[in-house]
């Protein structure tokens, strides 16, 4: 039997959203998002955000998400600003460029932005106006390397991008799982105040599909209704959407599943740590990228899906393995057992 470690989407969606679903299938809705349901959410978003005045569009990816969020904010002639490892410059096939928007990277060491990163984009790209205009600060929490954000981090990552005219875009692929990793004081509230536009991920958290963009500045989101429909994420059934945040937050599902997911994460780390093996990054949420012998990999790949994700040396390379809301806790055993034997 192959268990899965590669990603946090193999599985369809939790059980609750497909008997909800069901239960609301044949009740007639409006389109477009003007549905009960979507209305509903939104509302129990904000609540749950602490934010009544927060604009909120449901749309079916993050890499969609992303690409008409970011683009609807730039000027022709604006930047966004992020780590080298963020999902905009490593995972999206050049989505943001495409648009002729440049995405301005920066090394960092555990792929999470300082004001300071951010100065010296800003310093680099001050010939005006020879080069781009540096205007977003893209950042993901839970970052693509697994780490997260203290409030004081973001606090003062928030209090520079305002200071500089600077807007701070939060990518939440993960977000339920950074918030729910046990070395985290952030929580939706704090990222509703301190962001400028976030998404709220489910694809990755028990939904069949579906990401939460929000504007914690109305003002930010006028006609941003036109800049959906015009790039084919306005879905006519935008219930299906709806429906599923309606379930993971009614009762916080959303977090309980997340909350699941690291513990299974951190019984794979503890284990693998105390086998002696070392890490690429200090993680706390479900993704972890443990250090092993070449030969280990291979032996361990005839079992397990994941990916080798950075060569280490000679010997050793760096792997990810990620779990879900899913995740059995038998299959976390089973590779740990494995991993000692081996």
């Amino acid at each position: 039997m192959m268990y899965n470690f590669k990603n946090d989407y193999s599985v369809g969606a939790h059980p609750n959203i497909l008997k909800s679903l069901i239960d609301t299938n044949l009740v007639p809705q409006l389109g477009y998002g003007e549905d009960d349901y979507s209305l509903e959410a939104k509302n129990l978003l904000k609540e749950k955000m602490r934010n009544p005045k927060a604009e909120i569009f449901f749309l079916s990816g993050g890499t969609q998400t992303n690409l008409i969020a970011i683009s609807f904010l730039l000027r022709v002639h604006e930047a966004v600003i992020s780590a080298k490892t963020g999902h905009i410059s490593a995972n999206e096939t050049g989505a943001i460029e495409a648009t002729g928007h440049k995405v301005i990277t920066v090394e960092t060491s555990n792929g999470k932005l300082k004001p300071e990163n951010v100065q010296n984009a800003l310093d680099e790209y001050g010939l005006k106006p020879h080069v781009v205009k540096p205007r977003i600060v893209f950042i993901s929490n839970s970052t693509e390397i697994g780490t997260i954000y203290t409030k004081s981090e973001l606090k003062e990552l928030s209090s520079f991008c305002r200071q500089k005219n600077l807007l701070l875009y939060l990518d939440g692929a993960r977000l339920g799982h950074g918030l729910m990793a046990e070395n985290s004081d952030l929580t939706l509230p704090d990222i509703a105040e301190l962001t400028d536009v976030f998404y709220i991920g489910a694809t990755k958290n028990g939904a069949l599909l579906g990401e939460a963009l929000v504007f914690n500045q109305p003002e930010l989101a006028l006609e941003f209704e036109f800049a959906l429909k015009q790039k084919g994420a306005m879905l006519a059934k935008g219930r299906i959407l709806a429906i599923q945040f309606l379930e993971l937050f009614k009762n916080d599902l959303y977090f309980s599943l997340a909350k699941h997911a690291n513990a299974m994460a951190m019984k794979m780390a503890n284990a693998i740590q105390e086998n002696g093996h070392a890490f690429l990054t200090k993680s706390t949420t479900n993704q972890i990228f443990p250090i092993l012998p070449n030969e280990v990999i291979e032996k361990l790949s005839h079992k397990y899906l994941f990916y080798v994700w950075k060569k280490v040396d000679d010997t050793h390379a760096a792997i990810r393995l990620i779990t879900s809301w899913a995740t059995e806790e038998n299959a976390v055993e089973a590779f740990i057992s494995d991993l000692k034997e081996l």
